[in-house]
């Protein structure tokens, strides 16, 4: 998969994910293997998604975004808040 999207390209995504809710969140364990094989279910079936993280501060937010992101080959568009964008686009 081709990394580092552009500025531009990151802001066409975003405009599409504002409406959509998340689907997949962390919770107070942090990041299993069973919250990382939900968000590739999720990529695989819909390439960008919301995914809500809980009970992490700001540093543990962004190193759980990384790792995602390192770790099922998706880049992460956007993280404010709680909220990552993540985007990966399909295999056929």
């Amino acid at each position: 998969m081709r990394k580092n999207l552009s500025d531009i390209e990151k802001k066409a995504l975003r405009k599409k994910v504002h409406s959509l809710k998340p689907v997949v969140m962390i919770g107070q364990h942090g990041l299993t293997d069973a919250v990382l094989t939900e968000v590739d279910v999720a990529l695989n079936a819909h390439e960008l998604i919301k995914v809500r993280i809980r009970g992490a501060d700001k540093d543990e937010r962004t190193e759980q975004c990384a790792q995602i992101g390192h770790q099922l080959n998706a880049e992460v568009v956007h993280q404010i808040g709680g909220i990552a964008v993540l985007y990966r686009p399909a295999t056929y």
